[in-house]
């Protein structure tokens, strides 16, 4: 499969040619949980929607950790490449897949008995606990599957290659429709169902992806000798994992404060919420991918040490960002009705507006989250991933402190949660250009 070198060659065709792969890859890894909410929402009804929904916000916290982790690495990954470093970049893959794994393990072990209370803290209706413990029992068990897909892909896109971790989400996700069917409407598993055809799906891609880059990839198959334990780069790799993890999941960690407090307003606006955050995300997709792969981008020059491309590209990549997302935006807004009644039955007329005045106020203001994902991207490119983290506790404050302060007190109610997501992204946006042009010269000269 041959690799895209980011370093050499026109940044804009570089770039959309090492992009469209990724998000074509988010795009069917959401697939994952889509289907179950298609399936789910019209084959069971409202109540499981719901449920399903708010199980969704919850692994999405939890696999948040370990995809940060990974993200993170393959910051390291991509500079190691870019500087032409193969020993280094062993070394660094070995160090961080343990590490990687180690608390994966640790996850197992801490949440899963704690999952009653957690659920508990979420303000899950009585009425919804026994289907959402069931959906999420089963859906926990594919993290492991998560880290070994996540880990590998991002090895695989530092070097270039982005192609691959696409048709590996393409076959599981073919094979996770068939099983949803199969499981939900065929042998009438429930929720549960869904959840097992996810976790079956994850495997395959998991497992898959770990057997083709153990077998493909020379710099796994080579030798550390004269490495040693190398606690020195572990620790570095550690320090950055961990900002970037905490980075990922303190955004997820918020979103799951919201989905708190959207519980406490009952079922019809639960599944309004879970109907259109699977749009939202949809929609918004392509720029966080395309964030990630300019990321990638700036880290691979970053390692080759050419500064002057990095500054072009970042003016290329946030001009085609926010035009893309403008885009979006527009058709969120007019066809925010439509897209509902993908996921609701059109009987379900309260949660159908709902779930529509939540696009047309949040999905107006795409252009903020894809200049935001932007900034994620830059600053975990040059390894400062603590400055990504401080600009998602900007967003996600502002976005937590409004909806936990205005929408339980005030006659706005839940349209509170909805307009404080767009004022949270552009604070960030703004703090992320301060700290551009405070770092900007220093870092990349």
């Amino acid at each position: 499969m041959k690799e895209i070198n980011l370093t050499q060659g026109s940044i804009f065709q570089k770039l959309i040619r090492f992009s469209l792969p990724m998000i074509a890859g988010n795009l069917l890894q959401q697939v994952y949980n889509l289907v179950d909410t298609l399936i789910v929402g019209k084959c069971i009804g409202a109540d499981a929607l719901a449920s399903v929904g708010s199980a969704y916000t919850l692994m999405i916290f939890i696999t948040s950790i370990i995809i940060g982790l990974c993200m993170g690495s393959g910051a390291f990954f991509s500079a190691d490449y870019g500087a032409g470093e193969e020993r280094k970049l062993r070394v660094d893959v070995r160090l961080s897949f343990w590490f990687i794994l180690v608390v994966t393990g640790v996850i197992y072990l801490v949440i899963y008995p704690g999952m009653q209370l957690i659920l508990n803290l979420l303000q899950t209706p009585p009425e919804l606990m026994e289907m959402t413990r069931d959906y999420v029992s089963a859906v926990f068990v594919g993290i492991l599957f998560v880290f070994l897909y996540n880990f590998f892909s991002y090895l695989l896109r530092a070097m270039g290659n982005s192609l691959m971790p696409l048709l590996f989400l393409a076959v599981s996700s073919v094979m996770n429709i068939i099983l949803d069917i199969w499981f939900v409407v065929g042998l009438r598993m429930g929720v549960s169902g869904a959840a097992w055809a996810t976790v079956i799906a994850q495997a395959a891609c998991g497992i898959g992806i770990m057997l083709y880059s153990v077998a493909k990839l020379p710099v796994l198959r080579g030798t550390t000798a004269g490495a040693g334990c190398n606690l020195r780069r572990l620790w570095q790799i550690i320090v950055n994992d961990v900002a970037t993890g905490i980075q990922q999941s303190v955004m997820n960690f918020g979103i799951l404060m919201i989905q708190g407090l959207v519980n406490s307003f009952g079922t019809t606006i639960m599944a309004s919420f879970a109907a259109a955050v699977k749009i939202d995300t949809i929609a918004y997709m392509p720029a966080q991918e395309f964030g990630n792969a300019y990321s990638l981008f700036v880290s691979q020059n970053y390692g080759a040490k050419k500064a002057d491309r990095i500054r072009k590209g970042t003016r290329i990549s946030f001009l085609a960002s926010a035009g893309f997302c403008l885009t979006v935006s527009v058709l969120i807004y007019i066809f925010a009705g439509n897209l509902m009644q993908l996921f609701i039955d059109a009987s379900e007329a309260e949660i159908i507006c709902e779930g529509a005045r939540y696009l047309r106020i949040e999905g107006a203001m795409y252009a903020g989250i894809g200049v935001l994902f932007l900034w994620y991207g830059y600053f975990r490119g040059i390894n400062k991933p603590h400055i990504s983290l401080i600009l998602t506790i900007i967003s996600l404050g502002t976005r937590v402190a409004l909806s936990y302060t205005l929408a339980p007190h005030t006659p706005l109610g839940v349209v509170a949660i909805w307009c404080s997501i767009p004022i949270g992204w552009f604070l960030a946006d703004a703090a992320g250009l301060i700290f551009y042009r405070r770092n900007a010269k220093n870092t990349i000269q």
